[in-house]
């Protein structure tokens, strides 16, 4: 509480729940091995859909992977609430002796979520009882009288998108900051970044931060596949996420969750905590128009903020939704932000490995990169095999070592807003 501001923060703990595992070192194998998530839906029925396939936990089990005390309440919630909570779980592990470090007045949670989709067969019974055949549609004044009341009480509150991280706060204790960021595909990293101002002036000593989204639901699905501009390689899901490539035809989607625990650097110390990293600049901003000048804008704030060069970057972490308009519109704003002497800084795109996990994406991808420095290498990105001259960016295509300590992530959502963070591999 008597440190200076502002103060340094740094990451602590890592809980990732992925299509490619949900162990870090089994992440990490398959990162530098090249193993795809990406995979024909098994969880129910596909076959009458125009897309089959997308990153996919098979081994989720949160009747194996969420603590026995808190399954009661946890169970009776939608998926989304599952990944949150198991990953939130993983991190607290992760992070060490948190639970005896931190008083529970200073620690707090910053989620990203959307509306968390719902299963067709909690409103199923409701729905039969209410459909009139005489008419071909549901008759309204019959789902008022007879349907609803087949319907929990609790039905809503299990599907307004602060339940992670109010079930999160509950679960560890943490009546510090609270709040949820509902911004699409960037939620989690704007989360991050909100977790990181608010230790960096002193309203808290550690924050969880991260983001939760299943993505593969059958309504959800169906959804994405009327409105989103999704990739149809149904005969070969795991080279459909192909980002910045010539070749690539939409997104691929996913599921998944991360949390990273974010410590002020003096209380980290105190408690004896293994140090990943250190966060040390942030920024935001909105494109206008797609036009690349929104990412550049917030590239070069984060940039600013931590007092980097973009030649002194080791690698870009970029969004990649692997469409052909929105990756040419990040690879203007990202050749604008570096610069024309800095188009060698490699790019390395995780959406290849996964497809897109909707607001757990940011801290995922981001997690990917501090595993990297963490073992010296970056991981090459999937399916990248013709560059695209809209494209004009060193995308990393093999493994290489990471020479450099520090790198950028960058996310975006299809409406324009756009997000940086940079972090510093840690050394004292």
């Amino acid at each position: 509480m008597g440190d200076s501001l502002p103060r340094r923060v740094v990451l602590t703990g890592l809980g990732l729940v992925t299509p490619l595992g949900l162990d870090l070192d089994e992440i990490w194998r398959a990162l530098v091995e090249g193993r795809s998530g990406v995979r024909t839906i098994t969880a129910f029925d596909v076959s009458a859909l125009p897309v089959r396939f997308g990153g996919e936990i098979p081994s989720f089990d949160a009747r194996k992977l969420i603590d026995k005390r808190h399954l009661k309440r946890i169970l009776p919630m939608p998926r989304t609430v599952h990944l949150a909570v198991a990953a939130a779980q993983r991190a607290m592990a992760h992070a060490g002796n948190l639970g005896e470090g931190v008083d529970p007045a200073r620690l707090g949670v910053v989620f990203g979520t959307s509306t968390v989709p719902g299963d067709l067969e909690e409103l199923h019974a409701a729905s039969v009882l209410a459909y009139d055949p005489a008419i071909g549609r549901t008759d309204i004044r019959r789902w008022g009288q007879d349907g609803i009341p087949l319907i929990p009480p609790t039905w809503l509150l299990n599907h307004v998108p602060n339940m992670s991280a109010c079930h999160i706060s509950v679960i560890h204790n943490a009546q510090g900051p609270n709040n949820t960021i509902t911004q699409s595909d960037l939620a989690s990293l704007l989360a991050l970044a909100e977790a990181y101002r608010i230790i960096r002036y002193g309203q808290a000593d550690v924050m969880l931060a991260g983001g939760a989204d299943a993505k593969l639901v059958t309504l959800g699905l169906v959804r994405q596949c009327l409105f989103s501009p999704l990739s149809r390689r149904n005969d070969a899901p795991e080279r459909a996420c192909r980002p910045f490539d010539r070749g690539r035809d939409g997104r691929v989607l996913g599921e998944g969750a991360s949390v990273l625990v974010v410590e002020g650097l003096e209380h980290a110390r105190r408690r004896g905590a293994t140090i990943l990293a250190e966060v040390c600049g942030c920024g935001a901003a909105f494109d206008r128009g797609c036009t690349g000048a929104g990412i550049a804008r917030a590239v070069r704030a984060a940039l600013e903020q931590a007092g980097v060069a973009p030649g002194q970057l080791d690698h870009v972490n970029a969004h990649g939704y692997s469409t052909v308009l929105d990756d040419a519109w990040e690879a203007r704003g990202l050749l604008q932000a570096l610069g024309s002497e800095n188009a060698a800084v490699p790019v390395f795109a995780p959406k290849s490995y996964m497809g897109n996990l909707g607001t757990g994406a940011g801290a995922t991808e981001l997690a990917f990169s501090l595993l990297a420095l963490a073992h010296g290498t970056l991981p090459g990105t999937l399916n990248y095999e013709e560059a695209d001259p809209q494209c004009p960016l060193n995308v990393s295509r093999d493994g290489r070592a990471t020479t450099r300590d520090w790198f950028l992530k960058v996310g975006l959502t299809e409406r324009g807003q756009c997000a940086a963070v940079v972090c510093r591999r840690w050394s004292e």
